[in-house]
């Protein structure tokens, strides 16, 4: 599985990084900072969960 992320949707709500923090940072402004493209086995149920809850649907996963 991949991540990607629109930084230009993202506003910094930061429910990525409080629900994975294993896939995802919070750079100086709050703004969503991809740790991962490919998604370490075993992640991929963290990284759905991330995907689902971002108001802003700026994080995508894909096979």
């Amino acid at each position: 599985m991949k991540l990607r992320v629109d930084l230009d949707k993202c506003t910094g709500h930061g429910r990525c990084y409080d629900l994975a923090p294993e896939l995802f940072d919070e750079d100086e402004a709050g703004h969503c900072v991809l740790l991962h493209a490919k998604v370490p086995a075993g992640l991929e149920p963290k990284a759905r969960v991330a995907a689902d809850n971002c108001p802003e649907e700026a994080i995508q996963t894909t096979a």
